[in-house]
């Protein structure tokens, strides 16, 4: 193998082919077994056990609709839990730029499964917001319900999301996850820690001399998002 070649700071240093191919393929042996372990959680949540919930009522585009009927007819149902601050010209930027992603869902059809937003703002905000910022999801209301506060998304808290199947008239939920745990579901993710630089931000452990700015610095606001794909921000 060749010496490494010096490069100015930030950048990765320059070796011959062999050399890349050989920490390559150490870095795939860790990556591999990362996905082995991934569908070793996925199959202990294919094994957790689920609690019945109540017959919740939320609000939709056209007024009130039991939690079952959210199902449209399937039997599994994601739920995204948009935080919310009443009255606010712009809802969480991270909020926003998150459910931005699913412009298209239709191949959960497959899969006897439906993908929604659910907010604990009034129902009309709600979509205003969503028309305003050019989502393409189903958004719902939970504003006149206990739902959120009772699956770990309480007006006033943060985001979150929730799993629940349906056996007839019955709902059950599944599974829960919040924080960092929804970075699974997105690809934004994934694509920029595939760069070479990273997220570039400054809680990562990255080398000496790579780029970093403060935590969320680099993410697109709510204003963004809607320039991108909704209205002219006003």
């Amino acid at each position: 193998m060749s010496a490494e070649t010096v490069t100015a700071p930030g950048k990765p240093p320059v070796v011959d082919a062999a050399t890349w191919r050989s920490a390559l393929d150490e870095l795939r042996r860790r990556e591999k077994a990362a996905t082995r372990e991934l569908d070793a959680i996925a199959a202990q949540r294919r094994r957790l056990p689920m609690v019945e919930l109540p017959d919740y009522v939320l609000e939709g585009e056209a007024g009130p609709v039991r939690l079952v009927d959210v199902f449209d007819g399937r039997s599994q149902l994601i739920t995204y839990h948009h935080m919310w601050t009443d009255g606010a010209l712009w809802q969480c930027g991270g909020c926003t730029g998150f459910t931005s992603q699913f412009t298209r869902l239709d191949f959960l059809d497959n899969y006897d499964a439906r993908f929604v937003v659910v907010t604990n703002g009034p129902i009309d905000e709600a979509l205003a917001y969503r028309d305003k910022v050019g989502n393409t999801m189903q958004w719902y209301s939970s504003a006149q319900s206990s739902f959120g506060a009772d699956v770990d998304a309480p007006a006033g808290g943060g985001f979150a999301v929730n799993v629940f199947m349906r056996d007839g008239d019955t709902v059950y939920r599944t599974w829960h996850t919040n924080g960092r745990g929804t970075e699974q579901l997105s690809y934004t993710f994934a694509l920029i820690d595939l760069l070479p630089w990273g997220r570039q931000e400054e809680w990562l452990d990255s080398p000496d001399g790579w780029p970093s700015r403060p935590t969320y610095s680099g993410w697109l606001d709510s204003p963004d998002i809607a320039k991108a794909y909704g209205k002219e921000p006003e």
